[in-house]
């Protein structure tokens, strides 16, 4: 059309206008309602989808509002066009961001509540949007009419060119995704390495696993290098553990009463102290005649790592109270000094499990 807009095109050109934006601020209060409403659902992934309409239906409410607007006036064909292409790249530029944004947040719901799937969704959730972000800028380029043949050929001869010139960043890359798909090491397990790097890994992202130390500092480790380390996982195959505490008593003690007294103080810290494990049935192995001691070994169920410092806390206290009580004898290694006149001697150690205080002695 060349013909001059008159009054009545301009007022339906803005009824349409006005029709999109009140279409969108209806639908934009009817998402939040259902919004509300989706919180309260176990599932998650409806929270995602919700959200996600949030964006696309009110943009695309405008856009047909524009549409509609466009064509009741009476416009030049070179600039339907121009206008036609404009509402189509922004649509598809509002769906391409909004499916990102719901495909990455389903495959973060889906890998946090399946223990079985990769407990980081870091990695997955990067790769997904950019995948789906670089299928709508191609859209987007063939609407133009902009041929993508040229540009995948580029793509792949440069790409080649990337991957040489980025051989650490891409083993990092597929290091991390091989480690989250074997499901050795998830986020949440507490790991040691063979080179003495241990805490509970916070995150495996796309280049690097960060692990949280005990004393609150974290430690950033290359993919790669993890996936070559030789490692410890504490928290599986499960969570629950057991540690071993070594014990000695005199040779004058009753074995029997001995393995009863301690295993009545494992039973009361079992049940009595946070983090450990109520059904744990307490072991007692009788293991080595020392120089000075009979020595056994007293293994403790705990609930997870961390746990074992304040359950042997709280064990070593409770016995060396207990045995005081019982009379049970709880000898210090012993040493032997010999003085002669002008001469050193090396003094001969005859048990150096432990050294305290009281554990030297003339005879």
């Amino acid at each position: 059309m060349n013909r001059t807009p008159t009054l009545d095109d301009l007022v339906l050109g803005g009824v349409a206008l006005g029709a999109g934006l009140l279409l969108a601020f209806v639908s934009r209060t009817l998402l939040h309602w259902l919004g509300g409403h989706a919180k309260r659902t176990r599932w998650s992934g409806d929270d995602v989808i919700v959200d996600a309409l949030r964006s696309v239906v009110p943009w695309a409410a405008i856009a047909g509002g524009a549409a509609a607007a466009a064509a009741v006036l009476p416009l030049t064909g070179v600039v339907q066009h121009h206008v036609d292409q404009v509402l189509q790249v922004w649509l598809i530029a509002v769906v391409t961001v909004s499916a990102a944004r719901v495909i990455a947040g389903l495959v973060r719901t889906v890998t946090h509540s399946r223990s079985g799937v990769a407990g980081s969704a870091t990695i997955f959730v990067n790769i997904t949007r950019v995948l789906v972000l670089a299928i709508g800028f191609l859209i987007v380029l063939q609407t133009l009419g902009i041929s993508i043949a040229p540009l995948l050929t580029a793509l792949g001869v440069g790409g080649l060119a990337v991957a040489l010139a980025l051989q650490d960043t891409l083993a990092n890359l597929f290091a991390g995704v091989h480690i989250l798909a074997s499901r050795t090491v998830q986020p949440g397990d507490y790991i040691r390495l063979s080179s003495g790097e241990e805490g509970y890994v916070v995150d495996i992202n796309w280049r690097q696993t960060t692990v949280r130390q005990l004393s609150n500092n974290l430690v950033v480790i290359p993919n790669g290098q993890l996936a070559k380390a030789n490692m410890t996982n504490y928290t599986r195959p499960e969570q629950q553990l057991t540690v071993l505490v070594q014990v000695g008593v005199g040779y004058d003690s009753d074995l029997e009463h001995v393995e009863r007294v301690t295993s009545e103080v494992v039973a009361e810290v079992m049940a009595d102290v946070a983090g450990a494990v109520p059904d744990h049935e307490p072991a007692i192995r009788f293991h080595t005649f020392g120089d000075s001691r009979i020595g056994f070994t007293v293994v403790l169920g705990v609930g997870e790592f961390s746990d074992q410092y304040r359950i042997k806390h709280e064990f070593i206290k409770r016995l060396h109270r207990r045995y005081r009580e019982e009379g049970i004898r709880v000898p210090a290694p012993t040493r032997t000094v010999a003085l002669q006149q002008g001469a050193v001697v090396i003094p001969h150690q005859r048990n150096a499990e432990e050294v305290g205080p009281d554990a030297f002695r003339t005879e």
